[in-house]
């Protein structure tokens, strides 16, 4: 897959007491930024990126849980609450 680099000269300008750029609309439209966006310092420059939701997916959720090295032994009980010997019609 070709990746195609477009670079592109942005002046900056004042805003009240402060100074900014402002970013062409068809370019926030393209990376689906609206009210805010991330800004990282990176070894390569500087990196504007989209927000990301808080949401943690499944995966990450056990990842963080398994980090926290909690005890969960007292929930071992539920597992032979006799429920497994009855049959269950599903």
């Amino acid at each position: 897959m070709n990746k195609m680099l477009r670079s592109r000269d942005i002046k900056i300008v004042q805003i009240g007491n402060s100074l900014g750029v402002r970013l062409p609309k068809t370019v926030l439209q393209k990376y689906g930024f609206t009210d805010s966006v991330v800004l990282e310092e990176t070894s390569r420059g500087l990196l504007l990126r989209k927000k990301q939701d808080d949401k943690l997916s499944w995966v990450d959720t056990y990842k963080a849980m398994a980090n926290e090295g909690e005890d969960w032994g007292a929930y071992d009980q539920t597992l032979l609450d006799g429920l497994e010997d009855d049959d269950v019609d599903a």
